[in-house]
């Protein structure tokens, strides 16, 4: 299982991506048919109230699953990512 994390223009703290590996870890240990997890995180100009993109893409065999959330913190828009990420996964699973 492979979980890139990318920080476009800027640098990513370490408490950050050890939440992101925390919350990824708990969604691959419910869907273990899980492969590959990217995680796209950005600063959206003008710096406004919400201006916190994550792109999350998880590749699960035959399927490639995104989403794309926007909030104030980036911690708030991994949990709605993965919020949606899951909506899929259990579409993908009752399939």
């Amino acid at each position: 299982m492979d979980i890139n994390i990318k920080a476009i223009h800027f640098d990513i703290s370490e408490k950050l991506t050890s939440f992101i590996n925390k919350k990824i870890d708990k969604l691959v240990r419910r869907y273990p048919a899980v492969n590959t997890v990217e995680v796209s995180l950005k600063v959206v100009k003008p710096e406004t109230a919400l201006n916190k993109q994550v792109t999350m893409c998880v590749l699960v065999p035959q399927e490639k699953l995104v989403a794309d959330k926007t909030a104030d913190t980036f911690e708030e828009a991994v949990d709605l990512s993965i919020e949606a990420i899951e909506k899929q996964l259990q579409k993908y699973k009752d399939r």
